[in-house]
C-alpha cells in the first residue's frame, strides 16, 4: 500500500471516530439491553459506563503492549471462542511461568460478587485489572510499576488519542487508572444471555433445547444432585451482585454472600489436604477449615471451557459429573494420592449420587444447552485490531 493510500485510510478511520464521538453523548445513560430476567450489573460511581469507554477497553484488552515483552494481551488468557478462558489446565504468563490456577471465564463477570478462585477481598474489576498487569506472584503480563513505559507505548499509538478523548475528556491521555477503568468497562459488557436454555425459558422457544436437556435441568435442580446449591441464580454460579429488582430467584439488588467450597478434589495426608500453593481461601484466612475451598464458577458456556476445576485437573464434563457422583475424587497413587470423598473440609452438598447412563446423558445435554454461540462469535467482543488491519488491507481508497 502506498504512503498516500495509507494516510487516506487513517484519515477515514479517524473521521469515523469523530463522527461516532459526535453521536455519543457521555452524559447519556449506558443502555445494557438486557433480557427481562437479567438485572442491571453494579457499576462504581467513579467509573460510569459508556460505549466509548467500553470500546477503548476492547482495544486495550487485545493489545499486546500491555505485557512488558509485547507477547501477550489480556485476550491471550481469555479467548472469546472459549468463553474468555484459554483451554489450558493452568494459565501461562508472558515469561513462560506456569500459574497455579486456570484462567477464570470473564463471561458475566460484571455480576460476580468475588472475582477470583480464592481471594475474598477481590471484588472490583478496576482493582483486579491491575493484578495481571503488575503482579509478580505469578508473573502474568509482567509490567513493572509505575508503568511509565507502558503508558509511553500506549500514548504513542495514534489510534488511542481519539478513543481516549471520547471515553474520558478532550486532551486526556491514558494513565494506569484510565487503562484499568476502560478494561473494566469492556469486561462488564461481556454478558451471556442467548444460550438455547435462555431462548427456551425467556423467549418460550420450545424447540430451543431437546427433551434430554429438559430432563437434565430437572436433575440439576433436584435434591439428590443439588448442583444448584453451588451453581444457582440466573448465572449458574456462586454469589452474584446486581442493581435493581429481584430476578424472581429470591435475590434482590445488592451483593450476595460469597461462599467457597471444598469439593473433595484432593485429600492428601499431612497438614494440608490440598497441594500448595492451591490451598484455597486458607491462603488469606489461615484457617485450616478453609483449606481446599474455592469459589464456584459460572456454568454458562461450560461445554467450551474445559478443562475444569481451579487447577484444570478434570479434563471433561463427563469426568466432572463422575467426580461429583462419587462425592469426591480418588487419586490412587503418586504424590497426590488420597480419597477426596473423605476430605474433612468437604462441602456437605458434595455427598455423591447415582445416575443411570441415560440420566448422565440428560445432565450433559442440559449443561451443553448453556452454551451461548452468539457470544462466542459476537464482533462486539472480538479484536478491533484485526478488524482495523483487514480494513486497511481491503480498502480501495487512493
Amino acid at each position: 500500500m502506498s504512503t498516500g493510500k495509507s494516510l487516506c485510510v487513517v484519515f477515514v478511520w479517524l473521521a469515523s471516530l469523530v463522527l461516532a464521538g459526535a453521536q455519543s453523548d457521555p452524559s447519556t445513560p449506558y443502555s445494557w439491553n438486557l433480557p427481562k430476567n437479567f438485572p442491571r450489573p453494579p457499576v462504581p460511581a467513579a467509573n460510569p459506563m459508556s460505549d466509548a469507554k467500553a470500546e477503548l477497553g476492547r482495544y486495550l484488552f487485545y493489545d499486546t503492549r500491555l505485557s512488558e515483552n509485547g507477547t501477550q494481551a489480556c485476550a491471550t488468557c481469555h479467548e472469546q471462542a472459549r468463553a474468555f478462558t484459554d483451554g489450558r489446565p493452568r494459565a501461562v504468563g508472558s515469561t513462560g511461568e506456569v500459574h497455579p490456577r486456570g484462567s477464570v471465564s470473564l463471561v458475566n463477570i460484571a455480576y460476580a460478587a468475588s472475582l477470583t478462585w480464592g481471594n475474598p477481598s477481590m471484588a472490583q474489576l478496576e482493582d483486579q485489572a491491575l493484578v495481571p498487569m503488575f503482579g509478580m506472584h505469578p508473573v502474568e503480563l509482567g509490567l513493572t510499576h509505575p508503568g511509565t513505559a507502558l503508558l509511553a507505548r500506549l500514548n504513542a499509538e495514534p489510534r488511542y488519542g481519539p478513543l481516549v478523548e471520547r471515553a474520558f475528556a478532550p486532551g486526556e491521555k491514558l494513565s494506569t487508572e484510565r487503562v484499568a477503568q476502560a478494561l473494566a468497562s469492556f469486561e462488564r459488557t461481556i454478558i451471556s444471555a442467548r444460550s438455547p436454555y435462555d431462548r427456551y425459558h425467556n423467549e418460550r422457544d420450545d424447540a430451543a433445547i431437546p427433551p434430554a436437556a429438559r430432563r437434565g435441568e430437572t436433575l440439576f435442580f433436584s435434591q439428590p444432585l443439588s448442583c444448584f446449591r453451588c451453581h444457582g441464580s440466573f448465572n449458574f454460579s456462586g454469589a452474584v451482585t446486581f442493581e435493581g429488582p429481584s430476578t424472581g430467584s429470591g435475590q434482590g439488588g445488592g451483593r450476595g454472600e460469597v461462599e467457597y467450597h471444598n469439593t473433595g478434589l484432593y485429600n492428601l495426608a499431612g497438614a494440608f489436604s490440598y497441594p500448595p500453593p492451591n490451598t484455597g481461601i486458607y491462603e488469606f484466612t489461615k484457617k485450616l477449615a478453609d483449606v481446599g475451598k474455592f469459589k464456584a464458577p459460572t456454568l454458562r458456556n461450560i461445554a467450551v471451557t474445559a478443562p475444569y476445576m481451579h487447577d484444570g485437573s478434570v479434563a471433561t464434563l463427563e469426568d466432572a459429573i463422575a467426580h461429583y457422583a462419587a462425592g469426591g475424587r480418588t487419586v490412587g497413587d503418586g504424590s497426590l494420592r488420597g480419597v477426596g470423598h473423605d476430605n474433612p473440609n468437604k462441602s456437605p452438598t458434595v455427598r455423591g449420587f447415582t445416575l443411570t447412563p441415560e440420566q448422565r446423558d440428560d445432565l450433559l445435554a442440559f449443561l451443553r444447552s448453556l452454551t451461548d454461540e452468539a457470544l462466542l462469535h459476537d464482533p462486539r467482543f472480538a479484536s478491533p485490531w484485526k478488524a482495523a488491519a483487514s480494513f486497511q488491507e481491503n480498502s480501495q481508497w487512493h
